[in-house]
This record gives structure tokens, sequence and C-alpha cells, in this order.
């Protein structure tokens, strides 16, 4: 039975994964190692604490003590952990740079020390920065324009040179803007959706025109399995939704879903250095024989339709103070 060491587990994508994994794996055992920060939940995995094949590490991956036991246990790592809301980045970036480029040093070097069979690096489109027309190949340069997408790019630096340096066997997916269950709601289609539930205005940026790729998170998770078995060590793998759509775009969609009316759409100033668009040539992934199951449609159909049916998990987290302060602080004024 082979392990997985997960790294940030109880995150959005992380848990996701970890319930494909354990579903389609019967061989496979996960340690998920998670912080809990404010974006880690449990209650994403609530339903495997009764799965032998599954353990829970509260801890952080910035501490070697912690790391380099679970590590020398793992066959693979994934890892999933980061700070990953572009509004807080710029809003202070100092939890950025510890947990994205420190954690992932600790994570590498622990698994140089206890040879891992693979290390998977979870990344994102944010790297390339942002693009007017056409889409990014994994061979475009990377010119991050925040300080998340930053250390996102700074940790991929040292991924390539522990592989090249230290031969240690790594692979790296860089995905567009996922959508799905578990995901917090700050990020733009939870807070969509759970704000229209509830009458209250859906703030849009600018005037709405940035232009995103929506991943369906079932589908990364697909093609994360893909790479992880099947992607060439030392290379990158895009992988997008091809579901374009701009912020206005998405927030009418989520509002003729919830059979709400648009006057609900509230414009507010805009991120500072916002990106305007962002596009994957997925051509890579999809030659491994991966492609997206779901569409713009059906995606954002599933995502809202889950979050109707489980208004306790997101309204639990919405009633906190610490998600009420952080609301304020970023939507208050505009």
């Amino acid at each position: 039975m082979k392990t997985l060491l997960i790294t940030g587990g109880c995150g959005f994508i992380g848990s996701n994964f970890i319930h494909y994994a354990l579903a389609k794996y019967r061989q496979y055992r996960v340690v998920n190692l998670d912080k809990l920060t404010y974006a880690g939940n449990p209650a994403n995995l609530i339903g495997l604490v009764d799965d032998d094949r599954y353990r829970f590490v509260e801890g952080d991956i910035c501490d070697p003590a912690t790391v380099g036991p679970l590590v020398a246990e793992a066959d693979i790592v994934v890892n999933f952990a980061a700070e990953s809301h572009v509004d807080r980045s710029i809003m202070g970036g100092a939890e950025f740079v510890q947990t994205n480029f420190n954690g992932t040093y600790t994570l590498l070097d622990s698994a140089v020390k206890h040879g891992v069979e693979r290390f998977h690096q979870i990344s994102t489109d944010e790297v390339y920065g942002s693009i007017d027309e056409g889409a990014w190949t994994e061979e475009w340069p990377l010119a991050p324009r925040n300080p998340y997408s930053s250390t996102k790019a700074s940790a991929e630096l040292l991924v390539r040179a522990y592989h090249i340096t230290h031969g240690l066997p790594v692979v790296t997916t860089r995905a567009s803007n996922n959508i799905g269950p578990f995901q917090y709601p700050e990020k733009r289609v939870p807070l969509y959706i759970t704000n229209a539930i509830d009458d209250l205005p859906l703030p849009v940026y600018g005037d709405g025109s940035q232009v995103r790729d929506h991943l369906y998170v079932e589908d990364h998770c697909s093609a994360i399995d893909l790479v992880l078995h099947q992607g060439e060590i030392g290379e990158i793998y895009n992988v997008g939704g091809e579901n374009d759509a701009t912020g206005l775009e998405v927030a009418k969609v989520i509002l003729k879903r919830l059979g709400k009316d648009e006057s609900l759409l509230k414009f507010v100033t805009d991120r500072s250095g916002h990106d305007q668009r962002y596009a994957l040539d997925s051509s890579k992934v999809q030659a491994l024989g991966w492609q997206p199951a779901s569409d713009f449609r059906v995606a954002m159909e599933r995502t809202v339709d889950w979050y109707v049916e489980n208004e306790s998990w997101w309204r639990e987290i919405k009633e906190r103070q610490d998600y009420k302060d952080y609301y304020q602080r970023n939507y208050g004024n505009r």
C-alpha cells in the first residue's frame, strides 16, 4: 500500500483530491498535513474519519520537525498547501512568503533526504501574469504581478532547482481558476453564490470585464492524478477548463441559476494591479489523455447547487467574526 502525503488537505482543492484519490485507489493510504488556517476546514473530510486509510495531522509545512517524519513514511508528496487569496496578499504578503516559499523549501529538503518516489507541486496559471490574447504554453516566461502569484512562481523555481541539483523526481501542474464544493467563500464564485442566496450585493471588480478560465475541481483532480502517475519527471503541465468567462458573466449566471435579480450586482473599486485575462494551452496534459468533463454551464450549475444544498457548511464560516472582519475590510468602503 502506497502512502500519499497531502499537504493542505483541509483546503478546497486538497480536500477534493483526497476524496478523489481514496475513492479511486483502494491501495493508497493518505496522510493529510494541514495547519488549519482560516481556510482549512476539517469538515471537508468528515466522511473519512472512519476510513483506516486516512490520517489527519495538524501541523505546519514550515516546521522540519513535523514534516520530516511524515515525508519519511511517504512514497509520494503532493503539495497543495498555500496561502492563495490575492486580495489578502495585497493587504500583507508575509504569510504568503512563509507558507508558499519557505514551506515548499522545507518539504523539498525533506523529500531529498528521504528519497520520495515523486514530489508533485500544485501551482497556478497566475504565475504567468496577464495575457491579452492567445494562451500560455508551459514554456511561457513567468511574470507574476501580485504577491500571491510571485510566491507561487518562486516556489516553482525551488522545485525545479531541487530536481536539477538533487535529482528529486518532481512534476508541477499549473491550473486555472477552480470552482466546486468546499471552496472558502472569500473567493469570487462562492462569495457571489452565498451573497445571492442571502440577497446581498455581489461585489464586481471594476467593470467586471476581467476574463478567467473556470475549471471544475473534480476535473482538476483527474488531471493531477494523471500527471502524478503518467507525467514526465521534471515537466510542467497546464490544466485549463476551457471555460472562459468575465467576472460580470459569472455573476449573472449565478443570479440566473438562483432566480435572483441583477439589481444585486454592485460594481466596486477594482483590485490593485488586477490581471485582465488568463488563458492556458492545455494540449500537453491533453496529450496524456486528459479532457475536462464539465463545460462552463455544467461546472457553474454543479457549483451553485452544491452551495444551495450545503448551506450549513458555508453559513458557519460566514458567521464567524474573522470572516465578517475580512469582508468589511475588503468590501466595506468600496
